[in-house]
């Protein structure tokens, strides 16, 4: 009876589900973010030349400290980690203060002054964060619900890039296989129970890609080429350098992350039926900083929470944190053993893509349940949500809109949801002074 009692009282975030479910649930988790944690450091490995086995160990460092900032963050040491369900890697903010730094100072430099910038960065966040974690009260359902739908719409373009392979058109058969995924993930989700259906869009996953293999859409130079095992020693990829500048681009990119994690511990707080109290975001915030810092020291770079992976927690309704933390310690081994990464990679971006559609669309739809915890009988809370939508999609929309701006204004508005929140903290902070007041007099 005690222990009946014990797991009643306890939170679904805290119960601790089958070891058959962690390990499924997980590799869910990673098969959904895979895409997102690998693409950075391609990006930043072919700007500075790296040779495709230095860049097979770049990626595998940044699979292997995205598993110690997801641990970190889903179990907590001390008053490190918000022991939500919350998934971690490198962020794209990040790719743009890179590329610039390497155009300044040339290939061969920049990577020890980024580790240098990230490194100074991810202390100024771990001192920050009791002191940023004090804004809640700027987020009250309507700014976060604008926001987490701002999350989900801002996901959305990256399942159709996943759809036509990063081509500006998409082929016939990357459109046929995205929709079988859909179709699949759609209908285990809707037809079968229980656990298998919580594990809808592995299994759609599994199907899309099944039926990619003799179309010949399955890439198998991944499994084939990847090293066995292979882990970067501490700094392989050059001892950190400072620069003001480079640090300085970087600190904005700490407080954009800051930002972004923020919205991304309310939404799954909302998802997960927990609300995220200001102890739980200096806890997560902290330990995005002190990832980071690791991250750097194992050739990574700058960690952030993973908004997909909270449409996964939505969909599935998952919401126990040890699964995600199965899926940090998964990718640990996939950033220990690259050939273990090889087979998460045989996935098609057009089978991701249709998968990303209903996983990202969830998040949006977790945005909109939010938003009608507000009352929209006030036209000024009409005016502050349509406002933040309409900039928040402008960088969706047209990516080089704000192309002809200083780099570091770039580096906040470049991101449709920190410039959203920006608008929306405002506009609510503003005019939701006005009503009081007005309220007040008569």
């Amino acid at each position: 009876m005690t222990a009946t009692a014990s797991t009643v009282d306890t939170h679904p975030v805290d119960r601790k589900p089958p070891a058959a479910q962690l390990v499924v649930g997980g590799v869910q988790h990673v098969a959904a973010m895979y895409a997102g944690v690998v693409a950075p450091p391609l990006i930043i490995g072919g700007a500075v030349g790296l040779s495709p086995g230095q860049l097979s160990l770049l990626i595998s460092a940044s699979l292997f400290t995205a598993g110690l900032a997801t641990l970190l963050q889903t179990l907590g040491v001390w008053r490190f980690g918000a022991r939500l369900p919350l998934v971690n890697g490198v962020t794209f903010a990040n790719v743009a203060p890179v590329l610039a730094i390497v155009q300044q100072h040339g290939p061969r430099n920049a990577l020890g002054l980024v580790y240098g910038a990230t490194l100074v960065g991810a202390a100024l966040m771990v001192l920050a964060a009791p002191f940023f974690s004090r804004l809640t009260r700027f987020f009250p359902p309507l700014v976060t619900g604008t926001v987490i739908t701002l999350i989900g719409v801002s996901l959305l373009p990256v399942a159709v890039g996943w759809i036509s392979d990063q081509q500006d058109s998409v082929q016939p058969r990357g459109l046929l296989l995205a929709g079988i995924t859909l179709l699949a993930v759609l209908a285990f989700n809707r037809f079968l129970s229980g656990f298998l259906s919580r594990i809808a869009l592995l299994l759609g996953l599994v199907v899309g890609t099944l039926v990619a293999w003799p179309l010949g859409q399955v890439d198998t130079s991944t499994l084939r080429d990847a090293p066995a095992f292979g882990v970067a020693s501490p700094f392989h990829f050059g001892a950190p350098a400072f620069d003001v500048a480079a640090i300085v681009s970087m600190a904005i990119v700490m407080l954009v992350i800051m930002a972004e994690s923020t919205a991304d511990m309310l939404a799954l707080g909302e998802v997960v039926g927990r609300p995220t109290t200001q102890r739980t975001l200096a806890d997560g915030l902290r330990a995005d900083g002190l990832a980071t810092a690791v991250s750097t020291v194992f050739g990574g770079f700058a960690c952030t929470a993973f908004a997909q992976n909270i449409g996964l927690v939505a969909l599935t309704r998952m919401v126990s944190r040890y699964v995600v933390a199965a899926s940090g310690a998964i990718l640990v081994l996939l950033g220990l053993f690259p050939v273990a990464g090889g087979i998460v990679a045989l996935v098609p971006q057009p089978v991701l893509g249709g998968a990303g559609l209903v996983l990202f669309g969830s998040v949006a739809v977790s945005g909109v349940r939010t938003l009608a915890q507000a009352s929209f009988d006030s036209p000024a809370n009409v005016t502050i949500v349509a406002a933040a939508l309409g900039v928040g999609v402008i960088p969706i929309a047209a990516p080089h809109f704000y192309a002809h701006f200083p780099s570091a204004v770039q580096t906040v508005l470049n991101s449709g949801i920190s410039a959203g929140c920006v608008v929306a903290v405002v506009l609510n902070l503003v005019f939701g002074k006005r009503e009081r007041r007005s309220a007040a007099a008569r």
